[in-house]
């Protein structure tokens, strides 16, 4: 069995995404340590990619291109290989090309259908907070990676809106020497009756 891991970057104050859309504010976070930890873990190489259609859109635009290959080639590598599933009401067909392919579409969310995914795939949710709220909101998520960036946007998307409460397990944290904090949080299910 697969596990769904949510794998995001988040301000100080629980945003993911600027209001609108913007991830700038997390590209500052670049630096040796950070990178080399980046690139050891396994959570993208080989995982099913899940994206809602604005982060697929915003991924697409920049992991094919030649500047993507030059600032970062084997994140590259890994996002445009690696199998992709996005979410989206509007898509019916995409188009791939030969650096980003292995597509597929899901018009929309269906439990049963995540569940059987899940036997056969590992899934990295990127980015795409209103899919990680309502697979939150489903009991789907087995992991939640967050990359805590030292900034507060005091404005933004904020990652967990509407997200019913759960209880988490602290799995890892690790300090960074640019002012990182990754924290690895796994939720509490009660046992079957």
């Amino acid at each position: 069995m697969g596990k769904i891991t949510v794998f995001d970057h988040v301000s100080l104050d629980g945003f993911f995404a600027g209001p609108n859309g913007e991830i700038d504010w997390f590209q500052m976070i670049h630096e040796d340590e950070w990178n080399r930890y980046t690139h050891e873990q396994p959570i993208l190489s080989g995982n099913t990619l899940m994206f809602g259609h604005t982060t697929y859109e915003m991924m697409k635009s920049f992991w094919p291109t030649p500047e993507a290959a030059k600032i970062d080639p084997d994140m590259a590598k890994v996002m445009n290989n690696s199998p992709k599933i996005v979410f989206s009401k509007t898509l019916r067909g995409i188009q791939e090309g030969p650096n980003w392919k292995n597509i597929r579409i899901l018009n929309e969310i269906r439990p049963k259908e995540i569940l059987k995914l899940k036997e056969k795939e590992n899934i990295t949710i990127l980015g795409s907070g209103t899919i990680v709220q309502q697979l939150a909101n489903l009991d789907l998520i087995d992991e939640y990676d967050l990359v805590v960036v030292p900034i507060i946007l005091s404005v933004g998307k904020p990652l967990f809106k509407d997200v019913k409460k759960a209880n988490l397990k602290l799995l890892e944290a690790r300090v960074f020497k640019n002012g990182i904090v990754l924290l690895g949080y796994q939720p509490i299910r009660q046992p079957a009756q």
